[in-house]
């Protein structure tokens, strides 16, 4: 494996490939293939950029056909074919069904390029500049994103004060009897908290990378009603949790709330490709022309893929079907490997098709998803601790492949554990 000019000349800030040390070369499915060919169960999916595999044929023909027309591919904020497909589509599969009248900004096209600007329009708006946000909360790691961010890891990088930002208990946060919804609202109605009023909350429906804590509807309902309390707009960053990773197009369905703003990317476009929108109620729409921009927020390309992928899996329920039933394998697969290992404190975590295993601490998850990656399954752990091993296959996997995927986990999960304890028993 010829990996010496990353050595020599990429940044010490890469992350995965110290994870998954293989020189990939291709990709197909729920499957990526090293230089020799040899394959790779994917149980990463590009962060939960692929929820529709790799290279998927139906939207590769669709990308294909419009770049060898000539077809616009960088535009700016310009009006395109393209854009109004996109545009048509999206208003007609997922915003009217739905009873949703935002209206769709374009902007940058990574996640954090959505949340900075849902911030920006919220303070905005309110005319005031805090923002409440979680623990365990992630939301990109640019200045204003880091500031709502919870993660240590990400937020000593910064090198300089994060500032507009208080952090609230999550749900479940400060255990089972702590109501944190009351204790907030406690908060902001006391004159004397020391809490300034907040433009905006900002909140994951399912916490990716915080360690797939996943909010009751009940308590995101409550939140919901905090905000309309408190002249506050509800932001749900759906980057990760959306596109059906949960089982439905948004994250936030199931439980009925109407979110003020919303923020979506990874697998918006279908494909891969880079493609970020935020989602904004009309009267909040209070913009100037050019005041929020960014060069590359017209990537046609995306726009193709990305209304090829609503047609082909959101034209009606049977999608979302087969993620239910792809789901409850995880969990009914999850639940076994805990009954099988009472001993060892794992536990569940999640919903829909992000699930997580929880292990007491970082270094038996590590453990585990190395043995794993012995076995060619690529996953990879979440959490303050990195303490979750965290499922974000492809939402099309098939049985047999998802199946395989998590037999691998439980493989690795009693090969781990088996060696610990002969560790312990030679002590």
């Amino acid at each position: 494996m010829n990996t010496a000019v990353f050595d020599r000349r990429e940044s010490e800030v890469q992350s995965y490939a110290r994870n998954f040390p293989v020189l990939f070369h291709k990709a197909r499915g729920a499957w990526l293939y090293d230089e020799a060919g040899q394959g790779y169960l994917d149980f990463l999916a590009g962060a939960g950029t692929l929820n529709y595999g790799h290279n998927h044929p139906e939207l590769k023909a669709k990308l294909l056909a419009y770049l060898d027309d000539d077809a616009i591919v960088h535009g700016l904020d310009l009006y395109t074919v393209a854009k109004r497909h996109f545009l048509e589509t999206f208003e007609r599969l997922i915003l009217s069904p739905r009873g949703m009248d935002h209206v769709v900004q374009f902007t940058g096209p990574t996640g954090t390029n959505a949340v900075e600007a849902a911030l920006k329009i919220a303070r905005n708006v309110k005319g005031r500049s805090n923002v409440l946000c979680f623990t365990n909360g992630f939301h990109g790691v640019s200045l204003g994103s880091l500031a709502v961010t919870g993660n240590s890891h990400h937020r000593d990088a910064a090198g300089v004060a994060l500032n507009g930002a208080t952090v609230m208990p999550y749900d479940g946060y400060l255990g089972a009897d702590v109501d944190t919804i009351a204790l907030i609202d406690k908060q902001i109605s006391d004159s004397s908290s020391g809490l300034d009023l907040p433009a905006a909350v900002i909140v994951e429906t399912v916490q990716g990378e915080g360690g797939i804590n996943a909010a009751s509807s009940e308590w995101l309902r409550r939140l919901e009603a905090l905000c309309r309390k408190h002249d506050m707009l509800l932001i749900v960053d759906d980057i990760q949790a959306g596109c059906g990773r949960t089982g439905t197009f948004f994250s936030f369905e199931e439980a009925g709330i109407k979110p003020d703003i919303v923020t979506l990317s990874k697998s918006l476009s279908g494909y891969g490709l880079p493609f970020s929108v935020v989602l904004i109620k009309p009267e909040l729409d209070r913009w100037k022309p050019g005041e929020h921009n960014g060069t590359f927020r017209g990537h046609n390309p995306a726009f193709v893929t990305a209304a090829a992928a609503l047609e082909l899996f959101w034209s009606d329920d049977r999608f979302a079907t087969e993620i239910a039933d792809k789901a409850e394998r995880i969990r009914s697969a999850f639940a076994g490997i805990i009954a099988r290992h009472p001993d060892a404190g794992l536990s569940q975590c999640g919903r829909g098709m992000m699930q997580g295993l929880e292990c007491p601490d970082g270094e038996l998850a590590g453990e585990i998803t190395r043995e794993a990656f012995a076995q060619r399954l690529i996953i990879e752990t979440s959490g303050a601790d990195d303490q979750v091993i965290k499922t974000l296959c492809p939402l099309t996997i098939s049985h047999d492949d998802l199946q395989r995927g998590l037999d691998i986990v439980s493989d690795a999960v009693s090969t781990v554990l088996a060696r610990r304890n002969k560790k312990r028993a030679v002590a």
